[in-house]
């Protein structure tokens, strides 16, 4: 694919899926994903539906708007430094694809949103590292 061509949702998704499996994420979880766009998200290594979580829900949307991007999971930790969502997501900029997880064993880097619900001031894109146990996903750094 060019650089200078715009992906589609649908590739978009697609790459989302392959991340998914990377990450080893439970299928069921997986399979929503693909035939019905719902995301997950994680407590710990627990998933739950993010449609169960309006406000979640609202700010993943906002996410995908105004970045083009395609959140595929979102892991849900408290801090010293505030409550964070990370929303990982695929870019609209496929150059960047090949660098979306790095993985040794079971934890992976992955690029995310991280946004910090008790500071939005410190919301911020970058890479975070999620381990994987049980079909679940926590983040760890």
């Amino acid at each position: 694919m060019e650089t200078n061509t715009q992906p589609t949702l649908q590739e978009k998704k697609n790459k989302a899926i392959e991340i998914m499996h990377t990450l080893d994420i439970y299928k069921p979880y997986i399979e929503g994903f693909k035939q019905s766009d719902k995301v997950c998200f994680f407590e710990g290594f627990g998933g739950f539906w993010v449609y169960q979580e309006p406000e979640i829900e609202a700010k993943m949307r906002e996410l995908e708007e105004q970045y083009k991007c395609k959140v595929y999971a979102i892991t849900h930790e408290f801090t010293d430094f505030g409550e964070l969502y990370d929303f990982l997501i695929v870019t609209n900029y496929p150059e960047e694809w090949e660098d979306s997880v790095y993985s040794v064993g079971n934890k992976h880097t992955v690029f995310a949103y991280v946004w910090n619900k008790s500071d939005e001031d410190c919301s911020e894109f970058g890479s975070i590292t999620v381990q994987s146990f049980g079909g679940g996903i926590r983040r760890v750094a």
